[in-house]
């Protein structure tokens, strides 16, 4: 893969890593309790370590990182939902959202890491399996809380 095409695929998960940490800086924001405050900021600094490695392979390639954030498409959707939960201070829905959060963004390294699978290097494949082995473990914390609340809310009803 030419250097183009890399800055191109990085660039990429740069924004979507700047979309998972906007909109968990949102959550954290408008979270009232601890655990979650906590679960967001531990989510965030998951994205904030993969965008670090991704904006100095990005300069390592000569190019210019990506720094906004796309704002629209299923991500933007995610964090509006996450925000009206808020409002009815409801975990499950509040979790489920930040499930479905966690599902774009593994679906984005998922098909990034297929599609240019041929095309790169170990380095970058290595790289970009680890964010993805990071990113698959904050999603089953997302779900597993989720799961958990859900469980709790049919024993007592």
């Amino acid at each position: 893969m030419d250097n183009e095409k890399k800055i191109e695929v990085f660039n990429s998960l740069i924004i979507i890593n700047n979309d998972r940490i906007e909109g968990y800086k949102t959550a954290e924001a408008e979270a009232k309790e601890t655990d979650l405050k906590m679960l967001f900021s531990d989510l965030m600094e998951t994205s904030v370590q993969n965008r670090k490695e991704l904006v100095e392979e990005v300069k390592k390639l000569g190019g210019t990182p990506d720094e906004g954030t796309r704002a629209t498409d299923k991500f933007f959707r995610v964090w509006m939902d996450v925000k009206a939960a808020f409002t009815n201070n409801d975990r499950e829905t509040i979790l489920d959202s930040c499930e479905y959060g966690e599902d774009v963004i593994l679906e984005t390294y998922k098909k990034k890491l297929i599609q240019e699978h041929q095309d790169t290097n170990t380095i970058d494949q290595d790289m970009l399996n680890k964010h993805y082995a990071l990113l698959k473990v904050d999603h089953d914390k997302v779900k597993n809380l989720r799961d958990a609340i859900a469980n709790e809310k049919k024993l007592t009803e």
